[in-house]
């Protein structure tokens, strides 16, 4: 069985968690709010979009995670993963993502894909999408940005979200060149040829 380990899979990155877990894969979820359940919001979203959102069998193997303590992290993770992950899917604050994703580094499965959430707030004005952190692991980058309606803006929702996350998975897996994924509307400088 394939094990995916899901960083921050419990908020909107919750309808991709359960796309996989409905896939087979076995899918280990260290977030803050390890212990408060699943978001049913991005379940009822993906549903909607005849993805096939986890209600019942498989369940995801909940890891309480604190980000400012990555070595912490990456133990308890260890602790239940019990073989290297074959995929990580990332969306770490901008303020933790390097030393969190440097201890998780061991637990992958050597040349392991990896995928990377950014949100736009993150991403650095005059350089773009920072370059991936894991350099020995083929990265997809997704940036997520807005959504405009004439002079009116909104964030993401959770199905535009997790499809899209879903879509970077996939060809990830799918062992596609690395690349930055850019879901609704970002300016002009963020993505960086």
């Amino acid at each position: 069985m394939r094990t995916a380990l899901v960083l921050g899979g419990t908020g909107m990155l919750k309808g991709c968690s359960d796309e996989l877990l409905a896939q087979g894969w076995r899918v280990v979820l260290p977030s803050r709010r390890a212990g408060s359940g699943p978001g049913s919001a991005a379940l009822r979203a993906l549903g909607r979009r005849g993805h096939t959102p986890q209600q019942e069998g498989p369940q995801p193997k909940l890891v309480e995670a604190d980000w400012s303590r990555p070595d912490e992290l990456a133990e308890r993770v260890e602790a239940v993963l019990g073989t290297p992950a074959d995929l990580l899917v990332a969306w770490v604050h901008a303020s933790y993502r390097v030393p969190v994703l440097q201890a998780v580094a061991p637990l992958l499965a050597p040349h392991a894909p990896v995928v990377e959430v950014h949100d736009i707030g993150d991403i650095n004005p005059r350089e773009g999408v920072r370059d991936p952190i894991l350099t020995g692991h083929p990265t997809q980058q997704v940036v997520l940005g807005f959504i405009r309606h004439g002079s009116t803006t909104r964030w993401l929702s959770h199905e535009e979200t997790s499809v899209g996350v879903l879509e970077a998975v996939h060809r990830a897996l799918e062992g596609k060149a690395p690349s930055i994924h850019q879901i609704g509307e970002v300016d002009t400088w963020v993505v960086r040829s």
